[in-house]
């Protein structure tokens, strides 16, 4: 009878050490990389930049290493005083022999078999020299093709023939959880590779693509290779991380492959990208806003500043308008209305809806091609020919003058002259101009205490109010 317990409980305990030793189910279904890397690793390079010295930097602090520089670059980091470099012939210009410097390093991968290399824009921006390094330790000078800083893609190009490419996949056939992985120079290190997952596809961080979200293991020298999802082909240009101490965190951006195709097709043809816009700068939408006004839900893009003699100004738009559809596409975040505007060809006409003053109102604009918006004149400010008295919400206002209306480029408003109380609290200013009172257009200083004088005190009372080249809705809560 003992012998029989004995060999039970050893019976047991062989059981138990063989489920122990079996790997969980979970493990059984991870994937293999391997064959994945060997196949598209060949199609990625490494990028090195440098730069000729253009003055000697002073300070007393440690040089820092040309990795963390690109750092400092990519986010607009300031960066810390470095030590002089000698030169023996002056202290502030550089020799005609002087040596290029390393100025950092980046990824890339061939798109074509004749030489044509993709990459971040912020990699290559600004150098004097690019060269790139294949994983058979061929290296080769490269010759900027484009950049598209909005887009933050490059491509340069090589001299050399028969080399290995990538394939380009399908965005749109990408979901959120598929495996991807990573394969470039993190901090000068070749042909290294991480993986992870898609967290997000379409993520608006406010630039001008949507871009994809991971959580793949980008480091400096990453910028500019692709992500790779499993079937071996490029979806992305891994560009960004989000970060509060310069290092990786867990959360990673790649431009998607579409919309970096389209730019570098562009960039092959004529060397730039061509972009529409309407000269309008914009806002974001808040809930309180939406609701005050009588837009209802938070959608659409609230114009700011209209370009003088600009698109959107000839064609009727006007400072706290919101445009709320493109071509009868809503404008759900005010992010998506550049991307929109930008799709346009120049010379193209777009309809747009406008929400102003509680009404809708469709308006025909011009597009014309992107540049560097120009900024408006400057509000005239001009001494008050009366003091003026702070009404019920604590607001002095006076009619503008005839200069200041021809400096504003406005037709209407009053300017506050003194302000206290609930209008002080909710952010209006001295010199502020206020434009409309819970959608009713302001004309004039009388006109403007009446509106006032009418509005329900037992609710917020919605301004829009200029300041400098800016407009904005703000609320105001009347003290009870």
């Amino acid at each position: 009878m003992r012998r029989r317990v004995w060999l039970g409980a050893f019976s047991l305990a062989l059981a138990v050490t063989g489920a122990m030793a079996a790997p969980p189910a979970s493990a059984q279904g991870l994937p293999d990389f391997t064959d994945l890397v060997e196949k598209v690793g060949p199609s990625v390079v490494g990028i090195r930049t440098t730069e000729r010295a253009r003055s000697a930097r002073s300070g007393g602090t440690p040089e820092i290493d040309e990795d963390m520089l690109e750092f400092f670059r990519r986010f607009g980091l300031p960066i810390p005083n470095q030590p002089n470099r000698p030169n023996p012939r002056s202290p502030q210009q550089p020799t005609p022999d002087s040596e290029p410097q390393t100025r950092g390093v980046g990824s890339g991968f061939i798109l074509s078999t004749d030489g044509y290399v993709m990459t971040n824009a912020h990699v290559v921006d600004g150098a004097d020299e690019v060269f790139v390094t294949l994983t058979d330790s061929r290296e080769f000078k490269a010759k900027i093709t484009g950049v598209d800083m909005r887009c933050d893609v490059a491509l340069v190009k090589v001299e050399a023939g028969g080399l290995p490419i990538v394939r380009i996949g399908d965005v749109n056939r990408l979901r959120v959880g598929e495996w991807v992985i990573a394969i470039g120079s993190p901090f000068g290190l070749e042909s290294s590779v991480t993986a992870g997952i898609v967290s997000a596809k379409a993520r608006d961080t406010g630039d001008l693509v949507k871009l994809i979200q991971t959580d793949v293991a980008i480091n400096p020298g990453n910028s500019g290779g692709p992500l790779i999802n499993m079937r071996g082909e490029v979806v992305g240009i891994n560009s960004q991380i989000y970060s509060r101490s310069g290092g990786y965190m867990g959360i990673s951006f790649a431009i998607p492959i579409d919309e970096a195709i389209r730019v570098s097709d562009s960039l092959r043809t004529s060397g730039r990208v061509v972009r529409g816009r309407i000269g309008v700068a914009i806002g974001p939408v808040t809930k309180e806003v939406a609701e005050s006004i009588g837009l209802g839900k938070p959608v659409g893009a609230l114009v700011s500043n209209v370009e003088a003699g600009g698109p959107a100004d000839k064609g009727g738009v006007e400072a706290g308008d919101i445009i709320t559809k493109v071509d009868g596409r809503t404008v759900e975040k005010f992010g998506d209305l550049p991307r929109m505007v930008g799709s346009a060809k120049p010379g193209a006409k777009i309809a747009l809806q406008l929400f102003r003053r509680g009404s809708y109102r469709d308006v025909t604009v011009s597009v014309v091609e992107y540049e560097p918006e120009r900024s408006a004149s400057a509000a005239a400010r001009e001494a008050p020919k009366a003091p003026a008295q702070p009404g019920a919400l604590g607001l002095a206002v006076a009619d503008l003058t005839d200069a200041q209306r021809r400096d504003l480029k406005i037709k209407h408003g009053v300017r506050v002259e003194s302000v206290d109380g609930a209008a002080a609290k909710a952010g209006v200013r001295e010199g502020d101009v206020i434009l409309s009172v819970d959608n009713a257009e302001v004309t004039g200083a009388k006109q403007f205490e009446g509106l006032v004088a009418k509005a329900d005190k037992t609710r917020p009372i919605t301004l829009l109010v200029r300041r400098g080249e800016s407009v904005n809705f703000v609320i105001v809560r009347p003290a009870r």
